[in-house]
């Protein structure tokens, strides 16, 4: 995953990450509280070995490494029983040994005699008690016991407290600063795993880096969720000044860009699944088109569930299916929509053989003389998952336009479905993203602008036979 990756997974998974980060402040911050009050203090030791009246140099470094030597034992001592078990009886404490053992700690810095040995209680008079009555009954124990000469007479190892241990004023723990951090720490860890988690396991598509996982066609628009959008479709009439509406331009341009050069301008436009917002984007892609002044018919190639009639308004009784088996002329049924160039083909009777109908010859005829006769020609056909309609009138046409919708479609159906157009030799046009968040990583931003279709025709985003037809008026 690239760093791009990193932060997109980070910005679609913030919630998770704060909550968590949250929940470990709050667990951090309720541990230090819940948790008694602990209070630590070291009384440090010097051990010596004695040496003769008048020591040489020699005998000074070898009693000093003698005593190094013996330090080092003498660490794992000081929490042995025969220390502690002294320190229980003057101290009359209510513990044992191996318990007590657990409260005190020792240890030698490398290269010295010195030993410092720390005692921990809720108490911070018992802490100090404990840190000095250790170290009394520790040196009693190496100077009578451990160290005593076999033959009698005094110990040569002497263990002196150079630094008493004193009664600590504030408790070593808990930190609550420290736990706190540490739980902001633990929270962020978890969180980021639920984020990277939830990314993992999410197949859906979202945006155009997880259209790009899946095909290398270019992807032509983005449409932003519209919760409203069925109950006006056509956005790109009903409020031209949107920002959807004005997505529906960019795809315009961007559809003419991808189809420049080509003698064939008939489109499918088609999904993966349904819901994804098909029908609208044919319609409203439609309406774009005609806004430059071009002839463009949009044809309901859906007979199993027809929308365009409803969309746009018309009649859709008599339509595609009458015209394909020959029983009423184009130009019967052909509606004109609005003042602009803008006709509707609806789907009319809902056949009972919808594939062979699309597959015939009658309907090549019919988009080839369409193709001849004006701009562009738009057909809303069904989703290739379902059924193989769009797939058979896609063969037909200049490519499919495959509309997704993110969040509902899942890579591998759009993967399918993509595989569905290439195996039989169709060309994937583009992808249009639908249902795209607002906010987010994965929105779609494009600023209000001004409604341009509104004025004049523009001559530079007219087609060449839009300007040949005007030149013939």
């Amino acid at each position: 995953m690239t760093l791009e990756g990193y932060f997109r997974v980070i910005r679609k998974g913030w919630v998770f990450i704060v909550v968590f980060a949250l929940l470990g402040i709050g667990a951090g911050a309720a541990l230090a509280i819940a948790a008694t009050p602990q209070y630590r203090t070291t009384t440090t030791m010097y051990v010596s070995v004695a040496v003769s009246d008048t020591p040489t140099a020699g005998d000074l470094t070898s009693g000093n490494n003698y005593a190094q030597a013996k330090v080092k034992s003498y660490v794992s001592i000081i929490t042995s029983a025969s220390v502690l078990d002294t320190v229980i009886a003057e101290l009359n404490l209510d513990t044992t040994s191996k318990r007590l053992a657990s409260q005190l700690s020792a240890e030698s810095p490398t290269g010295t005699v010195i030993i410092e040995l720390t005692a921990t209680d809720s108490d911070p008079q018992t802490a100090a008690n404990l840190a000095n009555a250790t170290a009394q009954s520790f040196s009693e124990a190496v100077v009578n016991d451990l160290e005593k000469p076999a033959g009698g007479g005094d110990s040569l190892v002497k263990v002196q407290v150079v630094d008493p241990a004193l009664v600590p004023t504030s408790p070593s723990s808990p930190n609550v600063p420290l736990n706190i951090v540490l739980g902001l720490l633990v929270g962020l860890v978890f969180g980021l795993g639920a984020a990277f988690l939830r990314t993992a396991l999410d197949t859906r598509v979202h945006g155009a880096h997880d259209v790009s996982s899946v095909t290398d066609a270019p992807l032509l628009g983005g449409i932003s969720f519209d919760p409203e959008s069925n109950k006006h479709p056509l956005l790109v009439h009903s409020d031209p000044r949107n920002p959807r509406a004005e997505a529906f331009r960019a795809l315009r341009t961007n559809l003419r860009f991808v189809s420049a050069g080509s003698d064939n301008h008939c489109f499918v436009v088609t999904s993966s699944i349904a819901g994804e917002g098909k029908s609208t984007t044919a319609a409203n892609l439609s309406l774009a088109l005609a806004e430059t002044g071009v002839r463009v018919v949009i044809i309901d190639g859906d007979l199993r569930k027809p929308k365009l009639a409803d969309y746009m308004g018309l009649e859709g009784a008599v339509g595609l299916t009458d015209v394909l088996i020959g029983s009423v002329p184009l130009v019967d049924v052909l509606q004109r929509w609005g003042n602009r160039e803008l006709y509707v083909l609806p789907a009319g009777r809902v056949p009972p053989n919808p594939s062979e109908l699309l597959g015939s010859d009658a309907m090549q005829n019919l988009l080839s003389a369409l193709n001849d006769q004006v701009d562009y020609v738009i057909i809303d056909a069904p989703p290739l998952l379902p059924v193989t309609d769009g797939a058979i009138i896609s063969s037909m046409t200049a490519g499919a336009i495959v509309v997704a919708g993110s969040g509902k479609v899942k890579r591998t159906e759009l993967a399918r479905a993509l595989n569905s157009l290439t195996s039989i030799d169709s060309k994937v046009v583009g992808v249009v993203l639908t249902m795209l968040p607002n906010k987010g990583p994965d929105s779609y931003h494009n600023e209000k602008y001004g409604y341009y279709g509104a004025g004049p025709v523009d001559e530079e985003a007219e087609t060449a036979p839009a300007r040949r037809r005007r030149g013939r008026k």
